[in-house]
């Protein structure tokens, strides 16, 4: 008997050890879970808008010839568009392995984007803040919460509100790769805790120093190139601040280590064969993305006091140097015109959002000015929550108050039904055109810039759509628009008349627009 009962002594000492019996979840395990199960119930209670008629378009060409697809919305060579990225490849893939079409498989891509953004987030603020179990949850309410009070939904915004319209983005997806890549960097970097403290190398079972780890950091980043390159820019600015913060020892093995990384992620950008991503890098964006920043983001400054504290505790601090870099790229790109830079503020606020909630995940008792702190990050995600935020969770239906709802774009499923794929449609309504290629179908004039259709091309056309709908046109200049183009149908907003040689098939009692048969 004493015998046995030395040995249950031993396994229940072997088991704590491992700390198999005494699981628990973590608070960010309960809340980032619960936050995965009604974030995607929000993003599918309303129609897919904005950017997703593009991507379903890009998975239904992918459907049809995964290695040679067609332009995104017409029929013409899709060769050099940066739409047909590992992540759309991915979805193409799927969608012709289950039979599912683009709507489908953008909107399951959602959850996916979700899970990924949800544990890069949990890793990256583990690495900055190990100890403080509150951290990640008080990062994730910042990052959906301190914005601005005025809405702002461009790709790779993740407040609330924009997530109901591009969880199932690839610019979602690259975001929780950024995070991953951030913490994978800073652990490589020399340091698994906060700012100031003693760096702790952490070696894993194959050595997180090993050069194979790099390259493998290096394909990530590559990654992150090819599927949103603009995300991409934001990362790299927060590698180098990773590496320049918490790397000691400029060593020519360390130097080494870091050019592998940054050389397999040319190298993997530079090797994928549907598009040369490098070829791409000369679009300037739209100044839009700098329009009315201060209602946008001006609640995120409740961080900027935190990431002044660890300024003071290290110059060296790898957030205080990443948000440095990226206000001066966001700033290179308002003076210079490269527009396309105002595409990294969401995740320029990044920096003051964690550090602040780094700073209030501290274990008390506080101090007066951290208790001031946290009041002012508590007043702003009311005010963020209440002004902009709560209608993506709240449905109509719920709300006692009547908060703003996310915009619920038509759905042309009543026209998709009556065309083929591949038929060509005259169209020229600002929901139409970016919604209907979603289906599969293709317009005559493609409404956005695309490197696989040279652009003086897609302004001949678009300039053939409005010659064709003008109310001054000819039938001899339509049917000339029509032979051209292929041209099989029109739709048309309830202020376009019909052309005399055009058979009505359906019409929309939602929108009032109306689908007519040409060209047969």
């Amino acid at each position: 008997m004493s015998a046995d009962l030395v040995l249950r002594g031993a396994v229940r000492g072997a088991t704590a050890l491992r700390g198999g019996a005494s699981w628990r979840p973590t608070p960010y395990q309960v809340f980032g879970g619960l936050f995965w199960l009604v974030m995607p119930l929000a993003y599918w209670r309303v129609p897919l808008c904005c950017d997703a008629g593009q991507h379903a378009a890009v998975v239904e060409r992918l459907r049809a010839s995964l290695l040679h697809p067609l332009h995104p919305t017409a029929d013409l060579p899709g060769a050099g568009s940066p739409y047909y990225s590992p992540y759309a490849v991915a979805q193409g893939a799927f969608a012709r392995l289950t039979g599912l079409g683009g709507w489908e498989v953008v909107r399951l891509s959602g959850p996916l984007n979700l899970l990924v953004l949800l544990t890069g987030i949990g890793r990256f603020v583990r690495v900055l803040a190990p100890r403080r179990a509150w951290a990640p949850v008080l990062a994730l309410a910042a990052m959906t919460l301190l914005w601005g009070t005025e809405r702002v939904s461009w790709s790779g915004f993740l407040g609330l509100m924009p997530m109901t319209g591009n969880l199932g983005d690839p610019s979602t997806f690259a975001v929780g790769l950024a995070f991953w890549a951030w913490a994978l960097t800073g652990t490589r970097a020399g340091r698994g805790s906060c700012g100031g403290s003693r760096a702790i190398r952490y070696v894993g079972p194959s050595g997180l120093g090993s050069f194979s780890g790099y390259a493998g950091l290096g394909a990530l980043y590559g990654l992150i190139l090819l599927v949103h390159p603009v995300t991409f820019v934001a990362a790299v600015l927060g590698a180098v601040a990773f590496v320049v913060g918490w790397e000691r020892g400029w060593r020519a093995a360390v130097v080494g280590r870091w050019a592998l990384a940054g050389g397999t992620a040319l190298l993997v950008a530079y090797c994928w064969p549907y598009f040369d991503v490098f070829a791409t890098a000369g679009n300037d964006g739209v100044h839009a993305l700098y329009e009315g920043m201060p209602g946008h983001f001006w609640l995120a400054l409740a961080g900027v006091p935190a990431l002044w504290l660890r300024a003071r505790r290290s110059r060296r601090d790898p957030l205080v140097l990443m948000f440095a870099l990226e206000c001066a790229a966001v700033a290179y790109g308002w003076v210079s015109g490269h527009y396309v830079y105002g595409g990294i503020l969401g995740l320029t606020l990044v920096a003051p959002q964690f550090a602040l909630a780094v700073e209030l995940a501290a274990p008390p008792p506080w101090p007066a000015w951290r208790r001031g702190l946290g009041a002012v990050a508590a007043a702003g995600a009311c005010v963020g929550f209440l002004t902009v935020q709560a209608g993506a969770v709240v449905p109509r239906s719920l709300d006692p108050v009547g908060f703003e709802q996310p915009p619920r774009w038509p759905t042309y499923a009543w026209a998709a039904r009556h065309i083929g794929p591949g038929e060509a449609v005259i169209a020229d309504g600002y929901y139409a055109v970016r919604l209907i290629p979603g289906h599969g179908v293709d317009l005559a004039a493609p409404a956005l810039p695309d490197p696989a259709l040279d652009e003086r091309e897609r302004q001949r056309r678009l300039a053939a759509v409005r010659t064709y709908l003008a109310p001054s046109s000819t039938r001899a200049g339509r049917t000339a628009v029509v032979r051209r183009y292929h041209v099989h149908w029109l739709l048309l907003t309830r202020t376009q008349r019909v052309p005399e040689e055009a058979v009505v098939v359906a019409w929309s009692e939602e929108t009032g627009e109306v689908l007519a048969r040409v060209g047969r």
